[in-house]
This record gives structure tokens, C-alpha cells and sequence, in this order.
């Protein structure tokens, strides 16, 4: 049996009795969908040794191959099986860990992230350094035996669910820029850790406020040396581009597919500029995957900021496609509760796309002095 048709074989078989209901959950602008359903999920996925498939077999993973790795991530979706609640944790902190951490550090904190005892979020987003992250004021200092943290993330995604987060903090007195920062592991349960839940335009609220108020943390709980958060926390974007996006890929094909039959439906893809688009989002997101591919092949690097822009851009793009789609029926819910419906989640959903996890502007910054080696771009 080839390792998909074993990834197919194990889904088929395992998305059954409690766990059907959860086909199709979670997702952006959903996080809130049945999370006790899908923990429990993932746990069970950990289980059966389905979780942190990438990582060295040494670090609890299967050391799958990329070809392996995309076969899972695509068949998961194909699957609908739930929306993961331990993404940040198996494909950014971890990773990270690996890459830069120490033993004492891999000992403590991968085994609970493959077995999905311990859920991460990320801090790096401050209400003034958003996607310019060089601008972070979160400070922290060495008093004795750990760090005291004090300030504001925000933008911080499932933050309320967190156990951890990795926070990027200005450890040098004085410093600006990317100089004198550090990348901290903060516990998030602590009576100097309040976390503020945003409602988007959604809703729900996976973004959330988090406020540091002489939060606490081992001195033995930062990655790389004191000042070198910079560099670290580029890594841990890089890693975010990773497999996983093919994933993402199939979910954004079910929906690009629902979009469609819609318009059969509605007649709208009898309208030749609709039409156009709808094969143009057709072709897009198959220049999308090979894209993909190609910039796995070698280790993460500044060309990762390709996918994030191509993909960003698309799903905005589909969003509003889906509207026009719909017509001025679109501007209206179908009836009692008043919930959004699939299409209507996905445009104002898909608003954000070109701004979190690096904003476009912030991208093509990167794609053009990092690797094109045009001349930087002028900063105060």
C-alpha cells in the first residue's frame, strides 16, 4: 500500500461515529466550531502516530519525505477531516525547536506538541509594529533565574486556547530595529497574562489581545542567544510557508469549486466576465500549487514570501469573486439564526488574508532586497 492510499485508508476509517460530526469544522473565521471536538480529534490523530510527520523520528516524528508529506496534507483536506488546532505548535514552534533550541529544550517541549498536550500561539504583532515587526516594544529583562515580560501583542491567533507562546521581546535596553531582540517561550497561564478576544468582521474571534504585566518565564526559556530573536523568528516564518499550505490548497479548491456551482446554479456563469474569472481563479490556483512545490525543495528561505502573496491575493480575490457570484443576494442572511453563510464567511474572512502572517507590502519588501537584491528601501 502506498503511503497516501494508507493516509486515505486511516482517514476513511477513523473520520467515523463522534468524529464525523467534526468533517468540515474549524478553518479560518471558524476556529470557534465544536475546539473540544477537534482536540480531541487531533489527540487521536497523535495517537496513531499521524502528528508532526516532518519532524526527525530522534523528536517523536516520522521523518516523513516532502512527496509523503503533501500526500497527508491533501488527502486531510480531501478527507474535510477538522480544521488542526495545533498547527502553530507542530509547524512553527517546533520546527524552530529543532532548528535552534536546545536539548533541555527539545526534552521539555516537543514531546507535548506531538502529543498535543500543550497548544502554542504566536507573538509577535504589536498594535505598533504590526508587519514591520522590527518595530516590537514587548520588553523583557533578566532578574535572576527568569524573564519578566511587560507589554502588548495583538493579532495573537488562538490565543485563548493557548497553553504557550513564543513571543518576540526587546531584551537590550536602548535597541532599535531588529538589534536586541529575543525570542522568549512564555507560559500563557499565569495571573500576568491577559488575553482580550478582537471580534472581526466574522464574528467570531480567533485574533485576540494579549497583554504582559511582569509576566514570568524561565531564564533557560529563550531560543538562540539573548539579541538574536531576529534572526530566529525569520526562521519561524519561513517554516509557517511549509507544507502545510498544500492543505490549505485543497480547502481553498472546495471552495473555489462551491463558488462555481453557484453559478451554475444562479445562471451567473452565463455572464462572460464572471466566467473569466472563475477560469482565471481556476488557473491561479494550479500556478498556486506548483509554485508551492517548487519553493519546498530546498530548505526555508526569503523565497517563501512568493507563496504567501500569490496565495494571499487569490483568496481575497476568490471572496469577492463569491459575492459577485451571488448578486445583491449575497448581502442578505437566508433567515433566523442570522449566520453567515459559507460565501459570505469567506469574503469578509478573506479581507485579512493579504495582511496577517506579513502584510503585501511587507512581502514584496522582502522579495525584492532578499531576493532579487534590489537596493533597500528607504526606512526612518
Amino acid at each position: 500500500m502506498t503511503f497516501r492510499a494508507e493516509v486515505r485508508a486511516w482517514l476513511r476509517d477513523s473520520l467515523t461515529g463522534e468524529f464525523a460530526e467534526a468533517r468540515g469544522l474549524g478553518g479560518p473565521g471558524r476556529e470557534h466550531e465544536a475546539f473540544d471536538l477537534r482536540l480531541a480529534w487531533e489527540r487521536h490523530l497523535a495517537a496513531a502516530g499521524w502528528t508532526c510527520l516532518g519532524w526527525p523520528e530522534e523528536h517523536g516524528g516520522r521523518g516523513a519525505s516532502i512527496a509523503d508529506q503533501v500526500a497527508f496534507h491533501e488527502e486531510y483536506a480531501l478527507a474535510r477531516a477538522p480544521a488542526r488546532v495545533n498547527h502553530i505548535g507542530e509547524n512553527l514552534l517546533g520546527p524552530t525547536v529543532i532548528a535552534f533550541g536546545t536539548d533541555e529544550q527539545r526534552a521539555r517541549f516537543l514531546p507535548p506538541i506531538v502529543a498535543v498536550r500543550e497548544l502554542w500561539c504566536q507573538g509577535y504583532s504589536e498594535p505598533g509594529a504590526g508587519s514591520d515587526l522590527a518595530g516590537v516594544r514587548t520588553r523583557a529583562e533578566l532578574d535572576g533565574d527568569r524573564w519578566r515580560v511587560t507589554g502588548q501583542k495583538v493579532w495573537t491567533s488562538l490565543a485563548v486556547e493557548a497553553d504557550w507562546c513564543f513571543a518576540l521581546c526587546r531584551t537590550e535596553p536602548g535597541s532599535t530595529r531588529h538589534h536586541g531582540l529575543s525570542y522568549l517561550l512564555v507560559p500563557m497561564r499565569q495571573d500576568g497574562v491577559e488575553v482580550r478576544p478582537i471580534v472581526q468582521l466574522t464574528g467570531t474571534s480567533e485574533f485576540n489581545e494579549v497583554f504582559f504585566d511582569d509576566a514570568v518565564t524561565g531564564a533557560a526559556d529563550i531560543v538562540g542567544a539573548p539579541g538574536d530573536g531576529w534572526r530566529i523568528a525569520m526562521a519561524t516564518l519561513g517554516f509557517e510557508r511549509g507544507v502545510a499550505t498544500l492543505g490549505q490548497q485543497v480547502g481553498f479548491r472546495h471552495e473555489l469549486e462551491a463558488v462555481i456551482e453557484t453559478a451554475r446554479r444562479t445562471g451567473a456563469i452565463d455572464d462572460p466576465l464572471l466566467r473569466d474569472r472563475l477560469v482565471r481563479s481556476w488557473i491561479g490556483l494550479r500556478v498556486m500549487r506548483l509554485n508551492a512545490i517548487r519553493t519546498m525543495e530546498g530548505p526555508p528561505g526569503p523565497e517563501s514570501s512568493i507563496s504567501k502573496l500569490v496565495w494571499g491575493v487569490w483568496h481575497r480575490e476568490l471572496g469577492e469573486l463569491a459575492m459577485d457570484v451571488l448578486g445583491a443576494g449575497g448581502m442578505i442572511a437566508d433567515g433566523p439564526p442570522y449566520e453567515l453563510s459559507d460565501a459570505q464567511r469567506l469574503y469578509l474572512f478573506s479581507r485579512a488574508d493579504t495582511i496577517y502572517a506579513g502584510s503585501n507590502e511587507i512581502q514584496r519588501g522582502i522579495i525584492a532586497e532578499r531576493v532579487l537584491g534590489l537596493p533597500r528601501e528607504a526606512r526612518p
